[in-house]
């Protein structure tokens, strides 16, 4: 006798042949098939391949952003404070005062003159030194160097004739406070009494020997350096300047001529502090400044109090120094310093 299939019972009968297929009733639809166990194997290897590339893409994306925002605040506050120390330089004023007078290094003075702009490299207290570090994909080595800076200039306040005194230091190591921090030093006295010579002698000198005592501008400022110009565009480093006249045919002729009111003081690491005084100023001055990434800079200061480490630390990280470099006009440059 000849076996009939119902349509509630085609389904199994078509299951035990290896058929996998939808029920006919649809009131009782159901699979009667699964995944074999490497389809599934499959699947999360192409599931996780997929996921560990969007991570990638994430990361990457968010080191970019990371990057962009450091380079941001870098540029951001760098400008700022180069912006202000031009400022500064611009309302340099010569004071007219004592001529012919003494000056060393790190505002150590004999006679009490007036000093119109000083530049000195700082007095480095050992560790750290001077940072040297080697550049990216070269035998050259980058010494960044920094100086303690000092203008005079003369206003009005409140309509009275005034004095102003500007200084500029970088704290190398000063815990627990962050490294290499830039501060700023000001004062004002009334021309009619007050001697300005004793703004560069007595109160910048105090500032030198304790500069957080001053305005903090900015961190990780690991180079600071200024260059002065005569008219003639030269650099100031000596007390003999050149300068150019013409003669009867109408040729220029180079002559030499000392100028009395500028000390300069020995190079060090490439650098030729000096001291200008009287009626002598520069006619441009140089500015370049080095600033470090903020992760570097923490990563530097999570070292703790070992300067030592800090230092060999921050010397392999060339690349994440910005530098700033910017040329100022002097408006009040006296040319009969330079005859």
């Amino acid at each position: 006798m000849k076996s009939t299939v119902t349509n509630d019972q085609r389904p199994v009968a078509l299951a035990r042949r290896g058929v996998c297929r939808w029920s006919l009733v649809p009131r009782r639809a159901s699979r009667l098939c699964a995944f074999t166990l490497i389809e599934v194997m499959v699947v999360l290897v192409l599931l996780s391949l997929i996921v560990l590339a969007l991570m990638a893409v994430f990361d990457s994306t968010q080191t970019a952003f990371r990057a962009s925002v450091t380079q941001s605040g870098v540029l951001e506050s760098g400008r700022a404070a180069m912006d202000l120390m031009a400022d500064d330089l611009r309302e340099m004023a010569p004071s007219y005062g004592l001529s012919n007078a003494t000056v060393t290094p790190n505002g150590n003075v004999y006679i009490a003159c007036p000093v119109n702009f000083y530049v000195a490299v700082t007095n480095y207290v050992s560790p750290p030194s001077p940072l040297i570090q080697p550049m990216i994909g070269g035998n050259s080595e980058r010494t960044n160097v920094l100086e303690d800076i000092f203008i005079l200039s003369r206003g009005n306040q409140d309509g009275v004739p005034t004095w102003y005194g500007i200084g500029y230091a970088v704290a190398t190591n000063a815990p627990p406070g962050p490294l290499y921090s830039l501060y700023r030093f000001e004062t004002n006295h009334p021309v009619a009494s007050f001697d300005p010579g004793f703004i560069f002698t007595n109160e910048f000198r105090n500032f030198l020997t304790n500069v957080t005592s001053g305005s903090h501008l900015l961190d990780g400022v690991v180079d600071l350096t200024m260059r002065a110009y005569g008219l003639n565009g030269e650099r100031m480093t000596a007390n003999m300047m050149t300068n150019y006249i013409s003669d009867p045919s109408g040729q220029s002729s180079m002559i030499i001529t000392k100028n009395e009111n500028a000390a300069y003081f020995v190079p060090q690491w490439g650098e030729t502090g000096f001291a200008m005084f009287s009626n002598t100023l520069p006619d441009t001055v140089e500015i370049e400044m080095g600033v470090l990434e903020d992760r570097t800079l923490q990563r530097a200061e999570s070292l703790g109090g070992n300067f030592q480490a800090q230092s060999a630390y921050l010397a392999q990280q060339a690349g994440k120094v910005h530098i700033f470099r910017q040329r100022v006009s002097i408006q009040d440059v006296d040319a009969a310093a330079y005859q």
